[in-house]
């Protein structure tokens, strides 16, 4: 009789611990705050070609990661569209950059929704999905999940999404015009 409560309470005591490490563990990974620097960004683009974060010096970019998989990233994708769309005027000044960075697997996937949604901003990946090394320097615990970085590199915005997010990047953008 007293074997079966004491079983009981080791096994709520072990879930406890389990849940307390992996709740410790998750917010320790995701480091990076306002006023970082963004960590540098190796990967190849969805046609191959080599990409660094660094390269993008001097623009203003949102950081879109997603996955194909994740229906709340698909539907987001028209709306970065429109984002895109609006500041060509910065995109072509050489002001501001998207990149998407994909956590899917699979490279098919990726192109059936860049083709569907006529995505036309970089898309970078590596199919590793969340074993990816860059979803784990930026802590990455859930998707859509984006940063805005200024164009040294600083991050100024953390996961911020639909209009707030369209009104700060119009509103970094003017400032980079004045």
């Amino acid at each position: 009789m007293i074997i079966q409560p004491m079983t009981n309470i080791l096994k709520k005591l072990l879930i406890s611990g389990i849940l307390f490490l992996s709740f410790g563990f998750m917010t320790a990974q995701n480091t990076l705050k306002l006023n970082d620097n963004a960590p540098e960004i190796h990967l190849k683009t969805f046609q191959g070609a080599d990409f660094t974060l660094s390269s993008l010096k001097g623009k203003v970019v949102l950081l879109d990661f997603w996955a194909t998989w994740c229906a709340p990233c698909v539907e987001e994708q028209p709306f970065l569209k429109g984002i895109y769309t609006e500041n060509e005027k910065a995109v072509k000044a050489g002001k501001f950059e998207i990149v998407g960075v994909s956590l899917d697997k699979s490279k098919e996937n990726w192109k059936k929704i860049i083709d569907r949604e006529n995505i036309n901003w970089l898309q970078v990946g590596d199919l590793q999905f969340w074993k990816s090394p860059v979803a784990k320097t930026y802590g990455i615990e859930e998707l859509p999940y984006n940063l805005v970085l200024d164009a040294s590199g600083k991050i100024i915005a953390v996961n911020i999404h639909g209009d707030e997010l369209k009104a700060f990047i119009t509103n970094e953008l003017k400032k980079e015009f004045e």
